[in-house]
C-alpha cells in the first residue's frame, strides 16, 4: 500500500470513529462524588464505589514522576488534528475542550479519535521530580477503547495566544459553552518530539489502567495571569504521584 493510500484509509477510519457514540472518559460530570480534597479526595477514591477500586489497589496507576527513562525507540504519535469549532465543557474538576470528528493521531499502526483535552493545575506529572505549572491532556480513543493520551507540561512565561479564545469561552460554572472560533490543537504542542511513553491509568476515577501515556519533555508556555484565571475557576485539579511498580519508561525522541 502506498502511503497516499494508507493515509487516505487513515483519515476515513478517523472520521468512521468520530462519528461513534462514545461514553465520557472522565467519570466527572458535575457532582460526581469525588473530589481533589477532604473525605472524598484521591486518598479514598478507591472506597468511594466499587467502580473505583482501581484507584486504591492498581498496579499501572497514574501520573507518575518521569524519571530513570530507559533509551528506546517507541512509535512517536503522528498527529493529525483538524482546525475546529470552540466547544468547552466546565465539568466540575476542569474545562475540558471536545474535539470535532475527524481528528486522530496514528500511534504505530492504531489509529486513535481525539475525543477531548483538558487541563491540570499543578502538572499531574513530574519531571524528574519538578513539576510544572500546568499540564494539558489530550485524549484519544481507538475502537477497541483503548485510550492513549498525550501530555504537555505549561511553563509560566508568555501570553499562550492558543489559550486566549478557549479562557475567553471557560464557564465558571458546570456547563457547556460554544463559539464559532475556530482553534488550532497544534498549536498547543510543543517543537521538540522527545517524550517519555509508559502504560498507566486514567488520573481520575475509576483510573482504568487502559491508558498509553506520551509525555513531551519540553514545555510550551503560558502567562501567570492565564494559569491563575484557570486555577480561580478550578483550585488544584491534580493527582498525586503514584507507585511505578517495576514499570518500564521509556524515553524517545
Amino acid at each position: 500500500m502506498n502511503s497516499a493510500s494508507h493515509a487516505s484509509k487513515a483519515l476515513a477510519a478517523g472520521l468512521a470513529l468520530g462519528m461513534m457514540a462514545w461514553a465520557p472518559v472522565h467519570a466527572a460530570e458535575g457532582k460526581s462524588g469525588w473530589s481533589y480534597e477532604g473525605d472524598i479526595g484521591p486518598e479514598n477514591w478507591g472506597t468511594l464505589s466499587p467502580d473505583h477500586e482501581a484507584c486504591a489497589t492498581g498496579a499501572q496507576q497514574s501520573p507518575v514522576d518521569l524519571t530513570g527513562a530507559v533509551e528506546a525507540y517507541p512509535a512517536i504519535p503522528s498527529v493529525h488534528w483538524r482546525t475546529m469549532p470552540l466547544r468547552v465543557r466546565n465539568n466540575g474538576h476542569t474545562l475540558d475542550v471536545m474535539a470535532a470528528p475527524g481528528s486522530f493521531m496514528m500511534l504505530g499502526t492504531v489509529l486513535y479519535e481525539l475525543v477531548q483535552f483538558h487541563f491540570h493545575t499543578p502538572s499531574e506529572h513530574v519531571l524528574e521530580g519538578q513539576a510544572f505549572p500546568m499540564e494539558i491532556h489530550f485524549v484519544h480513543r481507538s475502537e477497541a477503547g483503548d485510550l492513549a493520551v498525550i501530555g504537555v507540561f505549561v511553563m509560566e512565561g508568555a501570553v499562550n495566544t492558543a489559550l486566549e479564545p478557549i479562557w475567553a469561552l471557560m464557564p465558571k460554572e458546570p456547563g457547556e459553552a460554544t463559539s464559532a472560533t475556530l482553534i488550532r490543537p497544534t498549536d498547543l504542542l510543543p517543537g521538540d518530539g522527545a517524550l517519555h511513553r509508559y502504560a498507566g491509568s486514567l488520573t481520575t476515577p475509576p483510573c482504568s489502567e487502559i491508558v498509553t501515556w506520551s509525555v513531551y519533555l519540553e514545555p510550551i508556555e503560558a502567562s501567570g495571569a492565564q494559569i491563575a484565571a484557570f486555577s480561580r475557576v478550578f483550585g488544584a485539579n491534580a493527582r498525586p504521584i503514584q507507585a511505578p511498580n517495576r514499570r518500564f519508561l521509556l524515553r524517545g525522541d
